[in-house]
């Protein structure tokens, strides 16, 4: 499970480290045999990634608290459910309080957004993908947040795929090397099971990339009449993926015109949280 992945418990470890929760100079004013039992719940609607992400912080700060989701990863929920329980010593609820938060916020934001893109296109055929524009270290936290939201994982790192971006292509044509020769360079040196995709940022290159032999083509912030010749372009050729300023406003003109996947920075780069709080009831309130 995610929560248990070493990974995860570092970061855990980490961020309680960050905060100095075995400090906290508040929670130690209350007494050790004051007992609590605390929700989780959102502020608004949304979709959850994390919960058990955030009781893991909680076991972490006192392994004898007692957690229990109520609600699984990838719910939508309403303003005011109760998705989780902490039962235990008031003053180790509170040392983790902001950590778990801070947690299940982020995911459950990623979550959100995702699904808002996946809702928006429901009744078409395309797949809402994020990038790898994520917080270092956080990568499988925040891409298993874009799945509990509909969505798919593009690469996970640079050694899932080749992806040639303008870049390579410019430091490349210093040695005199094509885009063209560069793609079958790459087809002549992948694995058999990693796809060679391009990007382009205009119809010319598309055909380059195809006559190469390019098996994925990726759309940069292209039109929608420019991605529709595109994909016309592509057709039995190789796959299509449209990438750069995908909104909530854009991503239906842009699934419209025809592209397989749809990919997004946004998701992961500049997510908003969504508010969570923690409502805690003292034993005896």
């Amino acid at each position: 499970m995610l929560h248990n992945w070493h990974g995860t418990i570092q970061l855990i470890q980490q961020a309680l480290a960050e905060d100095e929760v075995a400090s906290d100079q508040t929670s130690a004013l209350l007494p050790d045999d004051l007992m609590s039992e605390a929700f989780m719940m959102p502020k608004s609607s949304g979709v959850l990634a994390g919960v058990e992400v955030a009781l893991a912080v909680w076991r972490e700060v006192d392994p004898t608290l007692v957690t229990e989701a109520l609600v699984p990863d990838g719910t939508a929920v309403e303003k005011g459910t109760n998705i989780a329980v902490i039962r235990g010593r008031m003053s180790s609820i509170l040392r983790g309080e902001r950590t778990a938060l801070n947690f299940i916020q982020r995911m459950s934001g990623i979550a959100t957004a995702t699904n808002e893109l996946v809702k928006a296109i429901e009744d078409l055929p395309n797949t809402i993908l994020d990038t790898r524009k994520t917080v270092p270290g956080w990568r499988l936290l925040d891409k298993y947040s874009v799945r509990m939201g509909g969505g798919h994982n593009h690469r996970m790192s640079t050694a899932d795929g080749i992806l040639i971006k303008d870049n390579h292509v410019a430091a490349m044509a210093t040695r005199g090397e094509s885009l063209t020769d560069l793609v079958r360079r790459a087809k002549a040196t992948a694995p058999h099971t990693i796809r060679v995709e391009v990007e382009c940022d205009t119809l010319e290159e598309v055909q380059q990339a195809l006559d190469a032999g390019a098996e994925l083509i990726l759309f940069d912030n292209m039109t929608n009449e420019q991605m529709a010749e595109g994909v016309r372009l592509c057709k039995g050729r190789a796959l299509t993926e449209a990438s750069g300023g995908i909104t909530i406003d854009t991503v239906r003109g842009i699934a419209e015109a025809g592209v397989d996947l749809i990919s997004s920075g946004a998701l992961t780069h500049s997510v908003k949280a969504l508010d969570i709080s923690l409502e805690v009831r003292p034993d005896g309130a």
